[in-house]
């Protein structure tokens, strides 16, 4: 497996994780919208069992239950705050994107759970995404009208 997955929020780095998780499945079972999958062995036999999310089919929508119900540690249980989580980092294809192009779209923009801080409009109308601010919640992609889509997070 090449494509790191993109792990449930307060996920601690890849390395500390892949120790830590001990492959319980409790977290994939606190999530109330099934967002949070099982790795298989079609993911990579290092992966295999761990929880992560395909954010263009569900994305995390930040309810913030599974880390508490984490009993390895490999979710940080103190992250409480939705903007304080770092799945990972949206980025735009901006040959893909529609507003890129000159239609006007906002999908993203509007579907932003960090409104108006993560992803901005610039002057054009067009989305422009600030790292610092974007969460990793796979919203924006879900979304997404293009396909494949325009914007992807990439994980952390």
């Amino acid at each position: 497996m090449n494509k790191k997955l993109l792990r449930p929020p307060g996920a601690l780095a890849e390395i500390d994780f892949s120790a830590k998780c001990i492959r319980c499945g409790k977290c994939s079972q606190s999530c109330p919208y099934k967002s949070i999958k099982t790795a298989t062995l079609l993911d990579g036999l290092t992966v295999m069992g761990t929880p992560f999310i395909k954010a263009r089919e569900m994305p995390c929508y930040l309810c913030m239950k599974c880390p508490p119900v984490c009993p390895s540690g490999a979710l940080d249980r103190k992250l409480k705050n939705k903007q304080d989580v770092r799945m990972g980092t949206a980025r735009i294809n901006k040959k893909q994107c529609l507003a890129w192009q000159g239609t006007l779209c906002r999908s993203c923009y509007q579907s932003c759970p960090v409104f108006d801080e993560a992803i901005k409009m610039d002057n054009e109308l067009r989305p422009v995404v600030d790292e610092k601010k974007c969460v990793g919640c796979g919203i924006c992609e879900n979304v997404c009208p293009v396909e494949p889509a325009a914007i992807e997070v990439k994980a952390k």
